[in-house]
């Protein structure tokens, strides 16, 4: 019974590191860019440096690529893989705001201001 438990667990392991991120030999730079930290130009440089050097043999590679220090690396480490497949999870959407010089009105204002309909006050008109 020992031996099917070790056995699961050891499985379940090596199949969540395999999906666990991002292969940066075949990403795209869009599945670049969903990592945390990483932006089109470092994406491009990831790519840049691939197509120059060829795949990248461990993760530690990324150190060479132009704008990746030590600080980035370990903030990827987790998320990155130099085999299997490419799995993303998007990135939250960050909150727009109004184009310069656009008017906002109602619940829009209320929401750019960080406030809801619901704690803002409406004026009561008096009884006549």
């Amino acid at each position: 019974m020992k031996k099917v438990v070790l056995a699961l667990v050891i499985f379940l392991s090596l199949s969540l590191s395999a999906i666990a991120g991002v292969n940066i030999n075949t990403a795209t730079q869009a599945e670049l860019e969903s990592l945390e930290g990483i932006g089109p130009v470092k994406a491009q440089s990831i790519i840049n440096y691939r197509k120059k050097n060829g795949g990248f043999k461990s993760v530690d590679d990324l150190k060479q690529v132009e704008g990746i220090g030590n600080a980035t690396l370990e903030n990827l480490r987790k998320n990155v893989s130099v085999t299997g497949p490419t799995v993303v999870t998007p990135k939250a959407a960050k909150p727009t705001k109004p184009a310069k010089g656009a008017k906002t009105v109602g619940n829009d204002k209320a929401a750019s201001n960080g406030k809801t309909a619901d704690n803002k006050l409406a004026k009561e008109k008096p009884k006549n």
